[in-house]
């Protein structure tokens, strides 16, 4: 038997975007992507834009083709986009060597990664009470 299709049934307005060729490791991408979850777009991209990972230009870049896609594909409005997932996982891995001493060789791995942005439009919570 082939493997099922899993169909979200709240597919409440998400929207995404991957980036295949991300020429860094995911040990490297994961915490970048953990600090932007669950925040608004426009700030995630702030956030991202003062950082000084370099890694962090290819993130802006896949957030704003997400950004991009669920203005243009599916009309969301975009103050309203949070970033609902954000994770990474491996691709490939380039070996090469680098001669050393004695004749003997020693292994560099050059890590590729894949980073998958999951973009949500939030629903405008109504204030009940006097507070806030």
């Amino acid at each position: 038997m082939g493997k099922k299709k899993k169909i979200d049934k709240n597919n409440n307005k998400t929207v995404k975007s991957i980036n295949n060729g991300i020429r860094s490791s995911v040990r490297k991408i994961n915490p970048i992507l953990k600090s932007i979850v669950g925040k608004k777009v426009d700030v995630a991209i702030r956030d991202l834009q003062f950082s000084e990972k370099r890694v962090t230009r290819d993130i802006r870049k896949t957030i704003s083709s997400a950004i991009a896609n669920a203005e243009n594909n599916f009309q969301y409005d975009i103050d309203n986009l949070i970033v609902k997932e954000a994770y990474c996982g491996k691709k490939i891995v380039m070996k090469r060597f680098r001669p050393r001493a004695k004749g003997r060789a020693a292994p560099i791995l050059k890590p590729w990664s894949t980073v998958t942005i999951i973009l949500s439009e939030a629903k405008q919570m109504e204030k009940h009470g006097t507070k806030g």
